[in-house]
């Protein structure tokens, strides 16, 4: 049974796009945010664009560059899924923790959010681990 190989790096390119998408649409909710916040600023809030342009779209472009073997292998969806996952988790964690700070209150709540979305990126990489491991380990 062949595996679609282009069907994989189409979906890994989409990927990257739709995190590019979702850090532009953080920072523009940042400064929309901004506007009617009466000039406090929170931290959170700013920076949270980053989880999707660093942890999503450069990560996915890093590792569809490094190992271009990911994309052949049928655990792909599932490592972008579990990966998506966290970054979505981990950028509303920033989001909430953002409008708490501003608002001037906090939640206890938020930790889970973050547990979530760590968790949810450990069992991406231990995912897309399994298919490298094996494939290194038939060319030696």
């Amino acid at each position: 049974m062949a595996i679609k190989t282009g069907k994989y790096e189409k979906q890994l390119r989409r990927t990257v796009w739709g995190h590019l998408i979702a850090a532009a649409a953080a920072a523009a909710v940042d400064k929309v945010y901004g506007i009617y916040s009466h000039g406090v600023d929170s931290a959170a809030m700013s920076w949270m664009f980053l989880y999707p342009l660093v942890g999503g779209a450069l990560y996915c472009f890093i590792m569809g560059r490094l190992f271009p073997s990911i994309t052949h292998s049928v655990s792909c969806r599932v490592f972008l899924n579990l990966h998506n996952s966290g970054i979505a988790a981990l950028t509303i964690a920033s989001l909430l923790s953002g409008v708490f700070e501003i608002a001037g209150t906090n939640s206890s709540h938020l930790f889970y959010y973050d547990a979530a979305g760590w968790g949810f990126i450990a069992a991406g990489l231990i995912t897309a681990a399994g298919p490298l491991a094996v494939r290194r380990r038939g060319h030696q």
